[in-house]
Formats: structure tokens, sequence, C-alpha cells
């Protein structure tokens, strides 16, 4: 089968997980062409070379730590002829040289709007559907139920009438809508290579580097080892410690961290889950679907879920590790096979019923 694979470019998260999906269906004898942008285009095409086509890409802009509406609007609004004049150019150099069967997207646009205008098929994967497609389990609160409006309305915008959808998720919940099924989240093979130990250190993953204070605060916690991530560089700051990127040592100290901090971005929340890792979870102000998962580690038990990080914070999070643990200790799952099981039988079944009318 011919596979046109979309993948936005804003953030890596979106890249590493669609990676798997795409070295699968290679591995099954499909042929795959991908598009994608910005830095998720850079790392899937040196993985896969010659199948990876450069799109321009939606992205978010950020006002200190939160996304900023105007801002994203204004960068949308500048951005716009230039990205279609791109893509369109891409839309032809698709149709001259390759005609796929079918269309998945990972939240796409690009690779939705080739799949209507081709009459193709779609089957959708990714984690942002379960805010429209199944029903919450969680209590939001006043200043979080705008946000949760303005996601849903995203999320159903985005790849409406997709023939199949395949929810990725750490956390069950009853589903609203057919079509759909939940499945584990996609663990990219070093982790599921990884050998999970318990050491002295909490990794700390900040992606947004405006939060300024974060080194003195954690410093304010001497007697905890913590090794930070999202600055990109190396310096010690007594117990604090800044890493550069690296993929190997991000996964080495993740594997033998004995909790993690990050905000609430599904990719290394799933990670941390899988290999039985507390987590403290921030979620990036306005972005719901980072607060629903933070929301759902604490309400699991997996962690905990604050709206800012302080010191104190840390420390009542860090108190409670050992109940954390016992929780996570229950999580199974069993690599990505459930996923690829689900999606050989969506394959089968879009052969056997052909393109949509």
């Amino acid at each position: 089968m011919k596979i046109l694979y979309g993948v936005p470019g804003e953030g890596l998260g979106h890249a590493t997980r669609s990676k798997v999906v795409i070295g699968w269906l290679l591995d099954q004898g499909h042929e795959v062409q991908v598009v994608s942008s910005s830095r998720a285009y850079q790392m899937l095409a040196r993985n896969f070379p010659g199948r990876v086509h450069e799109i321009k890409g939606f992205h978010l802009a950020y006002k200190d730590v939160t996304v900023s509406r105007m801002r994203t609007v204004a960068l949308t609004l500048r951005t716009a002829p230039e990205n279609l004049r791109v893509n369109f150019a891409r839309y032809r150099e698709l149709l001259g040289a390759f005609a796929p069967d079918l269309v998945i997207s990972d939240f796409e646009s690009f690779s939705y709007f080739f799949a209507r205008w081709k009459r193709l098929p779609l089957i959708s994967i990714d984690n942002m559907q379960i805010i429209s497609r199944a029903a919450l389990d969680i209590a939001v609160p006043p200043t979080e139920r705008e946000h949760l409006q303005l996601a849903r309305q995203i999320v159903r915008a985005k790849l409406p009438r997709s023939r199949h959808y395949l929810v990725t998720t750490f956390f069950e919940l009853p589903l609203l809508k057919p079509n759909t099924t939940l499945v584990p989240p996609i663990i990219r093979p070093e982790i599921l290579a990884a050998q999970p130990t318990r050491g002295q250190h909490v990794l700390v993953y900040q992606s947004a580097t405006t939060q300024t204070n974060l080194v003195p605060l954690l410093q304010a916690l001497p007697g905890q080892e913590f090794r930070v991530y999202g600055f990109n560089k190396e310096e010690n700051h007594g117990n604090v410690h800044l890493r550069a990127f690296s993929e190997q040592g991000f996964i080495d100290d993740l594997a033998s961290a004995r909790a993690v901090i990050t905000n609430g971005g599904f990719s290394l929340i799933s990670e941390a889950v899988y290999l039985h890792k507390p987590i403290c979870a921030v979620p990036i102000p306005a972005q719901f679907e980072q607060f629903l998962n933070a929301a759902e580690v604490e309400k699991l038990g997996y962690g905990r879920h604050f709206t800012t990080l302080t010191a104190d914070s840390v420390r009542a999070f860090l108190y409670e590790l050992d109940e954390f643990a016992e929780k996570l200790s229950g999580y199974q799952q069993d690599g990505n096979n459930v996923l690829f099981a689900a999606l050989g039988q969506q394959l089968v079944a879009t052969v056997a019923n052909g393109q949509p009318e």
C-alpha cells in the first residue's frame, strides 16, 4: 500500500512518535512518503532519506511561558502567503511522483487537505483527539473552561470525518464517538530497550527557557540533585546540573532518575509512566491538553499536578515518591504492539472497503 504520512513541525514529540510508526509501516512492506516542517522535517529527513517532503507549517507563539493567541494569529497571517506557495508546490510534487492509497495524519493539516482533495481514506493517529472524542473524568476549574472549549474547537476542526481515529493515551476514558480506538502511547525503541533503575537524581525538563528562576528555585533544595534539560548548556550550579541536548544522555538520565519534573507534554509523561517514574507536572498555561495530562497524572496517583513550580511544591512532590512509585508499578504496556495491531486492522479494512465516496 502507498501511504502519505503527515507530521506537524511544532516540537519534536510528534516526529519522535511518528518515526516509530513510519518505521513499522516500512518494515511491513508499505511504500511511505512523509510531509513535515521545521525541526520535525529535519529529524525525519535524516532517518528516512528521500521520503520526506518539507512543507510550511503552523507554529505557536509564546509570551513569557504562555501561548499568546494574538502573537500566534499575527505569526500565522505574516507567514501564510509564503506557506501557501510552498505547500501548493508540494501538492504538485506529490501528484506528479506519488499516488497514495491512504493518508495517515498525526494532527497535521497538509496531509488532511491532500486526502480530502484526492478523496482518499484518512487515519488519524495522535493523542489530541481524546479531548473531543472521550468523556473527561477530571474536574475542570473555571480558569481552564475557556481553554477546554478552545481546545475542543481546534481538535474538532483539525481532522474531521477521518475514517478512523487511533488515540494514544496513558489513561482510559469512555468514548463518545464512533470510529475511535484508544491505544497505549507510542514508545520509541530506545525507551523500550532502557533498563530503569532508581538513582539519586531528579530529571527536570524545561521547554520554556524563559522561566529564569528555575535554577535558584531548585537550589533551595540542596539535599536533592537535579539534572536539567531545556537550556541546552553544560553548567553546574551546586546541586543543579544543566545538561546540553543529548538524546542518549537524556534517555540514560530518565531511565536512572528517581523522579521527573516536566510540563504537561504528552511524550515525556508517557515515557516516564512507561518507565514507572513519578511525575511532577506543571503544564504550560493556556494549553488544555497539557492541563489534562497533568490532571490525569495526579488522578491516577502517578505524581502531582501544580499550576506553578515552587520549592515548596517540589518538596511536597518528593515527599510522596514511594506512594507514586507503588501506583506506577501497576502500569503495564506491551511496547507498541497494541497500536500496531490496531493500525494493521485499519489498513486491512481500508483495502477491503476501498476509497470513500
